[in-house]
């Protein structure tokens, strides 16, 4: 009898170790899964905080991006205040078109005139041998009216601010000559533009 009870405690001795061992790994096992969840866990997080931060990074440098737009447009009138230029002197123009005269010659006179205050020139082209003066006279006289009628300036307080004579159409004739023949002349014509700008003090 004594060695039935000595053999039935050691199988229960045995049996309880075994049992004891199995808890003992399912405990561990358990605490692999919780340290396992865990740690999955703590990325998430880790990625829940970055996107929670982003979006206030975003919203701050909006609102840097908004007020520097801000300071820009006050500062863009102060600037365009400042480029202020001051206006241009007026320039009144008259023009001449189809005059009679070769644009070679009537250049002679321009060029004399040209950068010249209106009475100077007025008193060249008065005595003036060459036939172009009389038209370039006529012409500055026309825009000085100009000047004084459309612009309330004072005409005789102008200067020949620019002065050009262009080519204009060629009037072809024919000159008889000895034995029936013809010869050709061309008889040129000129179109001449004056500006005129007041005289700077």
């Amino acid at each position: 009898m004594a060695d039935e009870k000595k053999k039935t405690t050691k199988k229960a001795d045995a049996a309880k170790a075994s049992g004891e061992k199995a808890e003992a790994k399912k405990a561990a096992k358990k605490d692999d899964a919780k340290a396992s969840k865990t740690e999955s866990k703590k990325p998430a997080a880790k990625k829940e905080s970055k996107a929670a931060k982003k979006p206030a990074a975003k919203k701050d440098s909006k609102a840097k991006g908004k007020e520097k737009k801000a300071a820009k447009g006050k500062k863009e009138p102060a600037k365009k205040a400042k480029a202020k230029k001051p206006t241009a002197p007026p320039v009144v123009k008259a023009k001449a078109r189809y005059v009679r005269i070769a644009p070679r010659k009537a250049r002679l006179i321009a060029d004399q005139v040209r950068g010249m205050d209106i009475e100077s020139a007025r008193a060249l082209l008065q005595f003036s041998p060459r036939g172009a003066a009389h038209p370039i006279h006529k012409l500055i006289n026309s825009a000085a009216a100009n000047a004084e009628n459309n612009h309330d300036l004072i005409g005789d307080e102008m200067r020949v601010a620019s002065i050009t004579v262009d080519e204009g159409p060629t009037l072809r004739r024919f000159r008889p000559r000895a034995m029936g023949r013809a010869t050709p002349i061309n008889k040129r014509t000129s179109h001449i533009a004056v500006a005129l700008t007041p005289v700077e003090d």
